[in-house]
């Protein structure tokens, strides 16, 4: 149910952020704003492409503050995971660590 919930949340985002600044470039480009008609396409193409990074910006910023919002103390690490690292680290034995230490010795 949670991973749902920020799958959801993830593509909300995502789209947001393709879909405003080609909403912005699309509005400028078509004199959908008011006043943009009186700019030169030079200004009309830099004030647009700021605009257009401006507001994924402000996407990103949004989906930080949602995601820092969650409550923290229902996330756990899987159990399941911590058991295959903490065997991990554990696997190494005595007669390993003489193997990679001659080893060095030898690449030195």
């Amino acid at each position: 149910m949670a991973a749902a919930v920020v799958v959801r949340k993830f593509i909300v985002a995502s789209m947001f952020m393709w879909m405003a600044p080609i909403a912005i470039l699309y509005a400028f480009n078509h004199n959908l704003f008011p006043g943009s008609v009186h700019l030169s396409p030079h200004s009309q193409t830099l004030l647009s492409g700021f605009l257009a990074v401006i507001s994924v910006n402000m996407v990103i910023a949004f989906y930080i503050y949602t995601a820092m919002k969650e409550p923290s103390d229902k996330h756990e690490p899987d159990p399941a995971f911590l058991a295959e690292a903490k065997a991990s680290v554990v696997q190494l034995t005595p007669e390993q660590n003489e193997e990679t230490s001659e080893s060095r010795e030898k690449i030195e």
